[in-house]
């Protein structure tokens, strides 16, 4: 484990499943695309643990190998009706203006490092008076390898002006946990999700928590009560 040297500077989050539940846009979205493609639709469980993966990555998963050569036309379909419903069909969970507010007010700079599109969580954010709370956001646009490639996190870490040993990245996946893995920063994953406890056995992590509202248990936290 490496040596968080306390009091924490910075939390850094994953979006979906983290901090809300967009599944019934994605399950809109992703069915939307591959009804206009010709291919079979997906069950909505199917498509719940595609979530947090790539799109790419998403139509292999729900159609197989053999149909990587929709991959463009998916995407663009895909963020076609997204940029329609999205926002409207994500719900932040209850919990999270309540203890983004603790956070921020423990001195903690908070940030997200996500798959979504930037301009996406921002409209998200907007609607729900929290635009101003998290000072860096690096989405799907910001940077050209995606998780579990480290480099959209370090960069939010580098933006806070923070240094990984200082910083908690909160995440609900496998992926979330890759990417803290190569990134060399503590993990807590949350259980908000569809990922079981028993998916994280094989990683390194601080804590593993039911969702975002524990963080304000942890004692790197409270120290800054």
């Amino acid at each position: 484990m490496r040596q968080l040297k306390p009091p924490v500077q910075a939390i850094i989050f994953d979006f979906d499943y983290t901090l809300a539940d967009s599944s019934r846009g994605v399950i809109e979205c992703i069915n939307f695309a591959l009804g206009r493609l010709g291919l079979p639709l997906a069950g909505d469980a199917e498509i719940r643990r595609t979530i947090g993966l790539s799109l790419p990555d998403a139509l292999t998963m729900l159609v197989g190998k053999e149909y990587t050569g929709y991959t463009d036309e998916f995407v663009r379909l895909f963020i076609e009706r997204a940029d329609e419903v999205m926002t409207g069909m994500t719900e932040l969970f209850d919990v999270v203006p309540e203890t983004v507010a603790a956070l921020r007010n423990f001195g903690i700079r908070l940030g997200i490092v996500t798959l979504k599109y930037r301009y996406r969580i921002e409209a998200i954010l907007k609607r729900d008076h929290l635009s101003d709370v998290f000072e860096v956001i690096i989405g799907f646009e910001d940077v050209s390898v995606q998780k579990p490639d480290p480099s959209g996190l370090l960069t939010a870490v580098e933006r806070l002006n923070c240094v990984p040993q200082n910083c908690f990245y909160i995440g609900d996946s496998v992926t979330d946990a890759k990417t803290a893995h190569h990134a060399e920063i503590d993990f807590i994953p949350v259980l908000s999700g569809v990922t079981p406890r028993a998916a994280f056995d094989d990683y390194d992590v601080y804590a593993i928590l039911e969702d975002v509202s524990e963080l304000l248990n942890l004692a790197p936290v409270r120290k800054l009560q």
